[in-house]
């Protein structure tokens, strides 16, 4: 069985899926240039339903002190996922601010990109293992772009992982196949429309999963 996050959840009713769904991580994005931001406040509303019967991380992109401290205080979160340009440094002093688990994501292009992680791997809870954006993406992830599956089958890792970046539920047992993935990652593959996450989807993907 292979465990799921679903990732920018911003309603009740797709919370209730997830949770429906058996999802092991649920994530709220804390980004302004995405699409699927929400306030720590909201947040913080939205996760109560899921506290002890899943893991609650909060997605933030290069975050700042004072960010690190409102999350802290408000929502509470089980991991920090960090989807920037985070030093491994930075991703130790995250955790001690927070005494939350993080979750590194590293960009993944080629196989080269691979050599990124042994730097993360000492200081993560977990590694995230995403499609690089685009030249001139004014966001990380959650564009529905994908790389080569089979680049990590295989492949020994110190962390957990999740496996990341264009993945639905029709593609996530193909993924998981290839990749050899022990978790997945979903964001705009359950969703009708940007940051509108579909809750049938959103279990059609678990179900996908659970089974892979």
């Amino acid at each position: 069985m292979t465990l799921a996050k679903i990732c920018g959840l911003s309603t009740p009713e797709t919370v209730a899926a997830a949770l429906a769904g058996k999802a092991s991580y649920v994530g709220f994005m804390f980004f302004e240039k995405s699409p699927r931001n929400v306030s720590p406040e909201t947040a913080a509303r939205l996760a109560a339903p899921a506290r002890g019967k899943t893991k609650i991380v909060a997605v933030t992109v290069d975050p700042s002190d004072a960010l690190l401290r409102e999350l802290t205080e408000t929502l509470r979160p089980d991991f920090i996922q960090l989807h920037g340009r985070e030093t491994p440094a930075r991703v130790r002093e995250a955790a001690m601010r927070t005494g939350a688990g993080t979750i590194k994501v590293i960009s993944i292009g080629e196989e080269s990109d691979l050599g990124k992680l042994a730097d993360f791997e000492a200081v993560a809870d977990h590694l995230m293992l995403d499609a690089k954006a685009p030249p001139g993406a004014e966001r990380p992830g959650g564009l529905g772009a994908s790389f080569d599956w089979r680049l990590t089958y295989g492949r020994k890792f110190a962390r957990p992982w999740f496996l990341a970046g264009g993945l639905d539920p029709y593609n996530v047992a193909e993924a998981v196949r290839l990749s050899g993935a022990p978790i997945v990652d979903v964001s705009s593959g359950v969703e009708r429309g940007a940051g509108l996450k579909d809750p049938a989807l959103i279990e059609a993907f678990l179900r996908a999963a659970a089974r892979a």
